[in-house]
């Protein structure tokens, strides 16, 4: 049964054209008017009225009756109290509540939550250190006294071999983003509800998003190497003199800019993709309308949730890479100018483990705070708290002619 266009309530048979667990606008994003307004479409006024306790009456002064007492000024009081069926009230969020929401959700639903990304993280980093150990190349060596273009050619090909290096990890941490992505943002759709969902559940209405939610990754990261090319290739064309070198450094850091700018405005594609059940290019013009006028706002909380994820990274890794290189060297200098392919077996295992921590509980997390983000602005823009409090059977907010 439909709660409203184009919603499918978890559990219940979904609709021909929606299976997630957030609805679709059933209007254009802008109608919703500036951003970080509320929508037009509002509920009834009686609807906002505090909630009824004992003593609650005419007569009853307003101090006794929940509300704190009058305000110490001119003006209105404190909002009233929003419906809270899940791990979010549903109203405009602040940057604590999706922060809070996204670790609510790891604890609420722990059993998915960590089932899903540590499974994915063991099996990811178990290729990871197969291939770190039998497939990557030696690295290029570097003179130390090499000047001139002889230095710049040097360090050409050393970040060709980091880069060569890299790129398997890379590929493999992308595959497993998008798989834990993709289920964690079905699971935290569910928790906004109050509402659980089993890994098959979850699995079973991810999966058929995977392919497209791919797709969407490959783009965004084939349009940013192509503008780091074309904002390097004026300083390469004229060659490795001091004016290509600082044309070239110039044109690398505008490329940036843009790459960043570009990154933001889309950064909620890959909810709209999964919950809206929209095609790619159509998920990048949800996300560019859903962030239009919010692109601060987008980037600080990424910031802090990003600044978040480094920092428990380096208090999980820090320890397990001092044991692992005291396990496994016979000194620091020796770790820095060894190659992936001379680690021994025991420092591959300890980090590993390490990051096999790390990935488990930084995974949910910033899949979380992606996707109630994407939340808190179509609340923003187009009244989504309405739909989701009539799909959670919150009272007083039945459908339209119910």
């Amino acid at each position: 049964m439909n709660d409203s266009p184009g919603w499918a309530s978890p559990g219940s048979a979904p609709s021909d054209d929606q299976e997630a667990g957030i609805p679709k606008p059933s209007s254009p994003v802008d109608e919703g008017g500036p951003a970080g307004q509320w929508s037009p479409a509002q509920p009834p006024p009686g609807q906002w009225t505090p909630p009824a306790a004992p003593g609650n009456g005419p007569g009853t002064p307003q101090s006794a009756q929940g509300w704190g007492g009058p305000p110490p000024g001119p003006g209105w009081g404190g909002p009233p109290m929003a419906a809270k069926p899940g791990v979010i009230p549903l109203r405009p969020l602040s940057v604590g509540e999706i922060l809070d929401g996204a670790v609510s959700t790891m604890r609420a639903h722990w059993r998915t939550v960590l089932g899903v990304s540590l499974t994915v993280s063991v099996f990811a980093e178990i290729v990871v250190i197969l291939v770190q150990r039998y497939l990557l190349p030696e690295p290029t060596s570097v003179d130390p006294d090499a000047v001139g273009a002889e230095a710049l050619r040097q360090a050409t090909d050393s970040a060709a071999s980091e880069l060569l290096t890299s790129a398997p990890g890379t590929l493999i941490a992308m595959i497993a983003t998008l798989v834990t992505t993709s289920v964690l943002t079905v699971v935290i759709s569910r928790s906004v509800l109050g509402r659980g969902v089993t890994l098959s559940e979850a699995w079973a209405e991810a999966r058929p998003r995977l392919l497209p939610l791919l797709g969407l990754t490959l783009l965004l990261s084939l349009m940013s190497a192509a503008i780091m090319a074309v904002g390097l290739f004026p300083g390469l064309l004229l060659g490795d003199g001091a004016g290509g070198i600082a044309l070239a450094f110039v044109g690398l850091a505008a490329a940036c800019g843009v790459v960043l700018w570009l990154m933001i405005r889309f950064t909620l594609a890959a909810p709209a993709l999964m919950l809206e059940r929209q095609p790619v290019l159509t998920a990048l013009r949800r996300s560019a309308k859903l962030v239009r006028g919010s692109w601060w706002r987008t980037f600080g909380i990424l910031a802090l949730t990003y600044l978040l994820v480094i920092i428990v990274s380096l208090i999980i890794a820090v320890p397990f890479g001092i044991i692992a290189v005291t396990v496994d060297s016979d000194g620091l200098s020796e770790f820095l100018n060894s190659s992936p392919s001379d680690y021994g077996w025991p420092f591959l295992v300890i980090t590993g483990i390490g990051e096999v921590i790390i990935s488990t509980l930084t995974y949910p997390f910033t899949a979380g705070v992606m996707a109630l983000l994407y939340v808190d602005q179509r609340i923003r823009r187009e009244a989504l708290d309405l739909d989701l409090a009539r799909a959670a059977g919150v009272p007083g907010y039945d459908a339209p002619g119910n």
